[in-house]
């Protein structure tokens, strides 16, 4: 698997990303309040700027990515006895149904089968589990224009079908921030992230 953030793990933590988090956190502890005996799990740690941010209020968190370098950068961060897994690789990775809260940054767009992940998330996380999705709705392919990556965003409709198709139920979903970037030079553009809410049912 080729680790298309090798490059940029060592400096991702820069001021536009951390604020990227930091705007994420705030969007998500509207909806959802964690709780101290919730064990978490976040698809896309990356370096940590939102897990590191959440893992005060939760029992544990398992830290997942793709990229070895990124998990490196957070492993740094991270104290030997805390309360945490990472978890080098996909997601199908973990396997055990004991999951309380699932979050995620900006990293579906990554995930070439949506649909597959879902089916997998519903079958490891508890009855009443949380989940809080972060990430841009449809734009023109100019936010990742030179990256290999399978969405340019999402149709927050389509993606909310696609959760209820999986079981779980879509409780909100909203706009919390609007990016204006130069990714085309001379040009700038609005990426409209949003966050979408849902829930496994209660058995």
């Amino acid at each position: 698997m080729t680790d298309y953030f090798a490059d940029r793990a060592a400096e991702w933590d820069k001021p536009a990303k951390i604020e990227m988090a930091d705007n994420f956190v705030q969007a998500l502890l509207k909806h959802i309040e964690p709780q101290p005996h919730w064990k978490a799990l976040e698809i896309g740690a990356g370096t940590g700027l939102v897990g590191l941010q959440l893992l005060p209020r939760v029992r544990s968190i398992v830290f997942e990515d793709t990229s070895e370098e990124m998990l490196k950068v957070l492993r740094s961060k991270i104290d030997d006895n805390a309360p945490v897994e990472i978890l080098h690789g996909e997601i199908s990775k973990y396997r055990s149904a004991d999951i309380d809260f699932v979050f995620s940054n900006m990293a579906f767009h990554h995930i070439e089968d949506i649909p597959k992940t879902l089916e997998h998330l519903f079958a490891v996380t508890t009855p009443g589990a949380k989940i809080a999705i972060g990430d841009i709705r449809s734009e023109d392919g100019s936010f990742h224009r030179f990256d290999p990556v399978p969405h340019k965003g999402f149709d927050t409709d389509e993606l909310s079908a696609q959760f209820e198709k999986a079981g779980f139920r879509v409780l909100h979903v909203e706009t919390y921030n609007v990016l204006r970037q130069e990714k085309i030079p001379g040009k700038l553009s609005d990426y409209e992230q949003f966050i979408l809410i849902a829930e496994k049912p209660s058995i």
